[in-house]
């Protein structure tokens, strides 16, 4: 774990973009009902049942979403990253979880109460408009996802999830790069393939030449042709 800093829980909400058009006294008062909590890499969070009182924000940290399937199985759901938030549909809903959370890495968490939430809906309801755009986008992500496990083989999924991390960043010239941030079963579990399928798959995206692999870095010589391969 990073060495205990004392953060302003506030900035870090003016930061998010759920709270950036809220003025100071505001989000002052959103801070007061906002927890900062820390966890270790592999500790939960929050298990699949438990009472949802707030959502979350991922300050530091990688946070993984996932539910055992009725065999045992574990499917992770996505893995919400820096500045990303999580629960708030439940939040709304008023149900508890449906997925548990668990900290992929060492994570900083600010958990934003629903008492916060509701209050501050109340008195700004711009604050509400850009919670449904941002479940908007998480609610079409979710039936992308759907439509790549069912339309999409396993090299098709790969490379939109390469191409999705790619948009999170802006590295200029080409050849462009891909860190893999989290392990090769986290990504595969993500993408509805096996460990091995995915390790396998990788290889085969290498000898047909659209990435180069060393070690967890991929390396992406054209761009373009990657993103023709997405639709082929």
């Amino acid at each position: 774990m990073r060495s205990h800093q004392p953060i302003n829980p506030g900035t870090h909400l003016k930061n998010n973009a759920l709270f950036s058009e809220m003025d100071d006294r505001e989000i002052a008062l959103i801070a007061r009902e906002t927890r900062e909590l820390r966890y270790e890499r592999g500790e939960s969070i929050f298990h699949q049942g438990d009472a949802c009182t707030g959502f979350h924000i991922v300050v530091f940290g990688q946070v993984k979403l996932s539910f055992i399937s009725p065999g045992g199985a574990e499917k992770i759901v996505d893995v919400v990253e820096q500045g990303q938030s999580l629960g708030e549909a439940m939040m709304f809903l008023d149900k508890p979880h449906v997925v548990s959370a668990q900290a992929l890495s060492d994570s900083l968490l600010l958990h934003v109460s629903k008492s916060a939430v509701l209050g501050g809906i109340e008195r700004d309801h711009g604050t509400l408009r850009k919670m449904l755009s941002s479940l908007a986008q998480r609610t079409y992500r979710l039936m992308m996802d759907v439509e790549g496990y069912t339309l999409r083989t396993g090299k098709q999924r790969i490379v939109g999830y390469l191409l999705e991390q790619l948009e999170r960043e802006d590295q200029g010239k080409e050849p462009r790069s891909v860190d893999l941030a989290v392990s090769k079963y986290v990504i595969a579990s993500r993408l509805n393939l096996t460990q091995e399928h995915f390790s396998r798959l990788l290889h085969e995206l290498s000898d047909i030449e659209l990435i180069k692999i060393d070690g967890r870095r991929l390396t992406i010589p054209c761009l373009q042709r990657l993103r023709e391969y997405q639709f082929k």
